[in-house]
C-alpha cells in the first residue's frame, strides 16, 4: 500500500503532505483505493510518534521548497547524515523500521445508547434545532 500510495503521487505530480487511504481485505490480502487527502489527517500524531518525524515542520519545509531528502528528520528516518547531501529514493531506499508502538484513542460525550440524541444532534448545533 505505501508503494502503491508512492506511485499514485509520483503520477499524478502531488507534491506536499497527505494522506492515502486504502481499503483493505484481510481474507485476500487486496486492497483497494478510497481516497487522497491533501493535508494531515487527525491521526498524524501516530505517525509522529512511531517515526520520530514532526509532520506538519515538514509539510511547512517542503512548502518553502526545500526538498524532502534535506530535512533533518526524514534523513534521520533513512539513517543517513542530517548534515548530508546524498539523495534519497523514496521508491527504493527503506526507511529505519520504528521500535516501538503507539496507540491513540478518542473520546467523545457522545451516549452511544441515546439515538435520538445523536441524530438530532449530528445535524444541529445545540441552540440552532
Amino acid at each position: 500500500m505505501e508503494k502503491a500510495a508512492q506511485r499514485l503521487s509520483q503520477n499524478i505530480g502531488y507534491i506536499g503532505a497527505g494522506t492515502v487511504e486504502y481499503l483493505f481485505n484481510a481474507a485476500t490480502g487486496k486492497f483497494f483505493f478510497l481516497e487522497l487527502n491533501p493535508r494531515l489527517q487527525v491521526e498524524h500524531p501516530v505517525t509522529e510518534g512511531l517515526t520520530g518525524v514532526n509532520l506538519p515542520s515538514i509539510q511547512l519545509q517542503v512548502a518553502m521548497g526545500i526538498p524532502l531528502d534535506r530535512i533533518p528528520d526524514v534523513r534521520r528516518l533513512y539513517a543517513r547524515d542530517e548534515d548530508g547531501d546524498d539523495k534519497i529514493d523514496f521508491m527504493e531506499d527503506e526507511y529505519v523500521l520504528p521500535e516501538r508502538h503507539v496507540i491513540a484513542a478518542r473520546i467523545t460525550a457522545e451516549n452511544p445508547d441515546d439515538a435520538a440524541y445523536i441524530h438530532k444532534h449530528n445535524h444541529y448545533s445545540k441552540g440552532y434545532n
